[in-house]
């Protein structure tokens, strides 16, 4: 049995893991969780299609998505399936997010036939297609769709993998698109009599998307991303490799935190700028380069890569400050004077970084918020991208207003739609009035809480302790990094940072003198009347160790200050 502290017994418990063996297998670096791919509702009809249309000789065309899940649900299919295929036989095609949008388009699937493809396999996308999925079978095409999105809608009339569709017995349901991918592969491999290593070299590919599709970090998800994250610190895929050295990221020691905030950015960052094949075309490159000309072209891929993050970031940067500068302008630049549904119109956003901006804004005022953009070729249209906070399901708030919409989709915490400019008033209004509706069931909906898992002191603070921590990673959906309230400290050598003062760096002291360093990133401004008064706070965040020129370093990450 594995040994463990009485803190990480608690917060085990916390967790719902009450069981020794759900204990061990939480904390494994071998975790075994993990389900038969034929359980999977039409698995083996699935695989049945895909080898009998690769024996026959047939083209068969992968149709992924543009973010870091379809990339990487694009680049395992196509790996896998070249070892069953003749060269020439398999090829992919990723929609534009600008053009084209999320999901399989009837303009696609005509193109992907007149180049000669007989079947398409799509990941990460089509469970509703439904008139999309008729076309194709019309022009005579086989069609195969592998998903993992919740189906509120008609399902497609084809064969359908996914483990959220009606009637699907698979016991686990929060695969990634590129999770239920690499179930698709796992029953290709063992009806075709695989090596299994094909399995192994495609887990970094799941283990990426499966943290930057935000999927909870649990159950057999937990195991996939474990075992997928030891690949990615080998480096054995040379375009994933140089990219994280590109990042400045350290290889052997790559967190679940650095696939979300440093690789996922970069591989969307393709396509939220230019193209998610190029996103695509650099995870292809798993071997080393046998020449000066592939030397070039990988050198070439990771450069756009880093750059299209660059242009990305100073999008977003440019974005949400002229979003502000519009709320100030009108009364309205802080969480006290701020409206309960905010919607701006964002003339000259970049249709690729509206939704982060939405994001921020949401998390600076703690609002739902909606950037509008002009769209269409006489701008005759809007295109809206939103997020939400707890507790406001943005999908009903939309389904509510939705004859003001051309089309809209969404869920709970994030919504697009595209409408007529006419219009934009109206919807404003009806989110503030169902906005008041909810203050008036719900008080506190704007009130941020936090579920703290321990309250600490600093005297508890040490390296070791830290260390400890990191027995529960990855960390991520599902299982955030545990959450302390450090109380009654003072708050001493407060040194603001950034190109605003919007960070800082402070001691906290407890009463009986001893000192932890503390670090605020992003909204330091809000806090100045708390550091003028001295007065002794709690502070709510997470506890890290860092590892700085060679030496090891405790820091508390806070997320508030009371």
């Amino acid at each position: 049995m594995l040994s463990r502290s009485e803190t990480i017994l608690k917060l085990l418990i916390k967790r719902g893991l009450t069981t020794e063996a759900d204990m061990e297998e939480f904390l494994s670096d071998s975790p075994r969780r993990t389900y038969d791919p034929f359980l999977l509702k039409n698995m083996e009809e699935g695989v049945h299609l895909i080898l009998s249309e690769a024996i026959s000789g047939a083209k068969i065309c992968i149709y992924g998505d543009y973010d870091a899940d379809g990339i990487t649900s694009t680049t395992l299919m196509l790996y896998v399936l070249s070892h069953i295929t003749e060269p020439g036989q398999v090829d992919y095609y990723i929609p534009s997010r600008f053009d084209e949008g999320y999901g399989l388009n009837k303009e696609a699937i005509r193109q992907i036939h007149q180049q000669g493809f007989h079947m398409i396999l799509t990941v990460d996308c089509g469970s509703v297609s439904v008139e999309e999925v008729e076309y194709a079978k019309e022009l005579g095409m086989k069609i195969l769709v592998t998903d993992h999105h919740t189906i509120t809608d008609r399902i497609a009339d084809c064969i359908v993998i996914n483990p959220k569709q009606p009637g699907c017995p698979y016991p686990f349901k929060e695969l990634a698109g590129c999770g239920v991918a690499f179930k698709v592969a796992q029953g290709i491999q063992k009806r075709a009599d695989l090596p299994k290593s094909i399995l192994t070299e495609v887990l970094d590919l799941v283990a990426i998307g499966t943290v930057g599709d935000i999927m909870p970090l649990i159950d057999e998800n937990r195991t996939l991303v474990k075992f997928g994250m030891k690949i990615i610190n080998l480096g054995r895929r040379t375009g994933l490799r140089r990219l994280c050295e590109g990042a400045s990221l350290t290889l052997g020691k790559i967190t679940s935190e650095n696939i979300s905030f440093v690789i996922v950015p970069h591989l969307n960052a393709s396509g939220r700028i230019e193209s998610a094949t190029e996103g695509v075309e650099l995870l292809r490159f798993a071997g080393e380069p046998k020449s000066d000309r592939e030397e070039q072209i990988l050198h070439e891929r990771v450069t756009e890569l880093l750059n299209y993050n660059i242009t990305r970031k100073k999008l977003q940067q440019d974005t949400y400050k002229d979003c502000i500068d519009q709320l100030k302008a009108i009364g309205a630049g802080d969480e006290d004077t701020v409206k309960d549904f905010i919607v701006i119109r964002a003339e000259n956003a970049h249709e690729g970084i509206a939704g982060i901006v939405a994001g921020k804004l949401k998390e600076t005022y703690y609002r739902p918020a909606i950037l509008v953009t002009p769209s269409g070729e006489e701008k005759q249209f809007l295109k809206g991208t939103g997020r939400s906070i707890t507790g406001v399901n943005l999908y009903a708030l939309l389904k509510e207003n939705e004859d003001l919409f051309e089309k809209f989709g969404g869920h709970a915490g994030a919504c697009g739609f595209l409408m007529k400019e006419e219009h934009l008033p109206a919807l404003e209004e009806c989110l503030l009035q169902e906005m008041h509706r909810l203050k008036v069931q719900q008080p506190d909906i704007f009130l941020r809480t936090y579920d703290i898992d321990l309250h600490i002191g600093v005297e508890e603070m040490n390296i070791d302790f830290a260390k400890e921590l990191e027995r529960l990673a990855p960390f991520g959906n599902g299982n955030p990094r545990p959450l302390f309230k450090l109380g009654d400290v003072t708050m001493e050598d407060v040194r603001y940072m950034g190109d605003s003062n919007q960070h800082m760096r402070f001691q906290a002291r407890s009463r009986y003198g001893k000192r932890a360093s503390c670090v605020l990133f992003g909204n330091a401004q809000n806090y100045n009347g708390v550091v003028f008064s001295k007065h002794p706070v709690s502070l709510i965040g997470n506890l890290e160790c860092q590892v700085w020129q060679g030496q090891e370093r405790l820091q508390f990450l806070v997320e508030e200050i009371q």
